[in-house]
């Protein structure tokens, strides 16, 4: 059975990269051929929120709309049609209905996060907004024979407009993902650690004040990865900031003592599938996060991490991680052995596989 997986990014990407490209060697193992095609390829997906670089980044994206137009074609040769978002990052979503009509191939639609929630980008601002077609994931659900969701709220959403959920929640290779070897209980000075990006670095930013607060009583260094940001300080902490590399990621997890997690409330942010929760348990690094949508759902609050809303709850939770190593261990070991438990790649294949041999014999939903 061949499948043709249609992103918007590439592998530099996490959509991409845990969505998609994870699962091909898992699902050749089921007699599944993935092929997996990026709208961007790793240059222009570089460039893309450099504002100095518009121009070329505008003759980059012109350029992959042109190519992608191919894939229709090769749709043809595929059995189903994966698309991971959408087939393109912009516009209307033509290259999914030429596949899904024209091409007469089931299509199953990926959404890890609420692509149907609009938003104004933080580096084009209403230029992408105008430009995003936002209506094109309702679209998709309606043309999809499955779609495969990474939350709950996702798939809530989902049913309400008639289209087929299937949960299959965004995990890591856990055999890659692991807790450090070295013993770190006895280290003097705890690290506070966060992985992200610049779009997502104000929800970091929010709980900069309990850092601050935090750091007049406890020792602690705060180490921030992939804030897209020269410089960053915290009043009073010592701050090791770092752009995110794709190699450097796993160590990048396994350095932090704990993990935060925080969320600025949001429809957009609800719908988020809680990934960063399942990356500190899979190391062992128990971590500190808001409740809101999937992070509510995933691991056990109190036993392998601390959900926190206010100031008051964020600072309590992280005062209590930086002052009791055991504690600190115990939380993590439960949160790796919740995170095997619950959240690994062989699971996961088996429902993205279950759902794409489905979608192949029931055959895709006319477009209308």
């Amino acid at each position: 059975m061949k499948v043709l997986g249609l992103a918007s990014y590439p592998v530099e990407a996490a959509a991409t990269r845990y969505r998609l490209a994870q699962y091909v060697a898992p699902l050749r193992e089921r007699g599944i051929e993935l092929e997996v095609r990026p709208f961007l390829d790793s240059r222009l997906f570089a460039s893309l929120y450099r504002r100095d670089q518009l121009p070329r980044t505008a003759a980059g994206l012109l350029r992959a709309a042109l190519a992608r137009t191919l894939d229709v074609l090769a749709a043809r040769r595929a059995d189903v049609v994966l698309v991971q978002r959408e087939a393109m990052m912009f516009g209307p979503p033509v290259v999914e209905y030429l596949s899904a009509r024209l091409g007469g191939r089931p299509l199953v639609l990926d959404l890890d996060d609420a692509t149907y929630v609009a938003y104004t980008s933080p580096t084009y601002g209403r230029l992408a907004s105008a430009l995003k077609w936002f209506s094109k994931t309702d679209d998709l659900i309606r043309w999809a024979t499955v779609v495969t969701c990474g939350s709950r709220a996702i798939a809530e959403y989902v049913e309400s407009k008639g289209g087929r959920a299937v949960l299959v929640p965004t995990v890591v290779d856990t055999d890659l993902f692991r807790p450090a070897e070295r013993e770190r209980v006895n280290e003097v000075t705890p690290v506070v650690g966060w992985v992200g990006t610049h779009s997502t670095f104000p929800y970091l930013e929010s709980i900069f004040p309990v850092l601050e607060e935090l750091a007049r009583s406890h020792a602690f260094r705060l180490k921030i990865v992939g804030a897209g940001r020269e410089r960053v300080s915290v009043a009073g902490v010592e701050v090791e900031n770092l752009p995110w590399e794709m190699a450097r990621e796993v160590e990048d997890f396994r350095s932090f003592d704990v993990g935060v997690y925080p969320i600025l409330p949001s429809d957009w942010a609800a719908g988020k599938s809680g990934f960063k929760s399942v990356q500190y348990m899979s190391v062992g690094v128990p971590f500190v996060a808001t409740p809101l949508g999937a992070t509510t759902e995933i691991g056990e609050a109190g036993v392998t991490h601390f959900l926190a809303a206010t100031h008051g709850e964020w600072r309590d939770a992280l005062a209590k991680l930086l002052a009791d190593a055991p504690l600190r261990r115990r939380m993590g070991d439960a949160g790796r052995a919740h995170a095997l438990a619950h959240y690994t790649v062989p699971a996961q294949a088996d429902k993205l596989a279950l759902a794409l041999r489905g979608a192949a014999t029931a055959g895709g939903r006319a477009a209308r």
